[in-house]
């Protein structure tokens, strides 16, 4: 199912993509949406959309990723690209009929992806180049305190100590090297995850400020 395009799908010149990278309990949620409010951000979740796409009527992947899902499997970084892309490019399409596209610049706040740093440079080089990407940076001590605390209202099933661990390390050794290699080009914005939701925000304001990246007129 590999790409055979040799340019990426979208220009930077005309899309903004942000990818949100943080360990679990983060805060990535919360943030995401001081984000879309105030700097005109299309929020795309990953694992929102394949979620989506299992239960979407005629879906072409639904099939397949529910098999990968039930085999404990991780669902090919070809398939949850499709699905951020095919997204994009419905967004733009909106965009354009309501004549916001002829203001601003699309903006994307894709959140929890890219996982490994192969689905980074798939994503860059077949949907768009990223701007940048916003990492709340947090202790395991108080990623684990958070989602003890959201587990005892959430119901999610890995709101648990050991499952909340084993998500820790995982995201530690597949996603930082994203984070790491990103840091090469100077395509990363670094905020201290502790503290307040506001403390928290304001950072990430004096971040994007620092890039240029102002909030949105629309």
């Amino acid at each position: 199912m590999a790409s055979d395009q040799k340019t990426p799908r979208f220009s930077p010149a005309e899309t903004t993509v942000v990818f949100l990278l943080g360990g679990p309990g983060s805060g990535k949620g919360t943030q995401s949406s001081n984000l879309v409010r105030d700097y005109g951000f299309v929020h795309l979740s990953a694992g929102d959309l394949l979620r989506a796409e299992q239960i979407r009527p005629g879906s072409q992947y639904g099939e397949l990723i529910k098999s990968y899902i039930r085999d404990g499997q991780i669902v090919p970084m070809e398939i949850t690209v499709a699905l951020l892309s095919n997204a994009m490019a419905d967004t733009l399409a909106e965009q354009a009929a309501s004549g916001k596209a002829k203001n601003e610049k699309a903006r994307f706040l894709i959140d929890g992806f890219p996982r490994k740093l192969d689905q980074a440079v798939f994503f860059e080089e077949t949907v768009c180049p990223s701007e940048f990407t916003l990492f709340l940076d947090c202790s395991e001590e108080v990623m684990e305190k958070r989602l003890l605390k959201r587990g005892e209202t959430s119901g999610r099933d890995d709101d648990n100590a050991e499952s909340i661990r084993k998500r820790f390390r995982v995201f530690v050794e597949t996603s930082m090297p994203v984070v790491d290699e990103f840091e090469k080009q100077d395509k990363v914005i670094k905020v201290q995850a502790t503290g307040t939701v506001e403390e928290v925000y304001e950072r990430i304001q004096d971040g994007f400020e620092k890039r240029g990246v102002r909030p949105s007129s629309f």
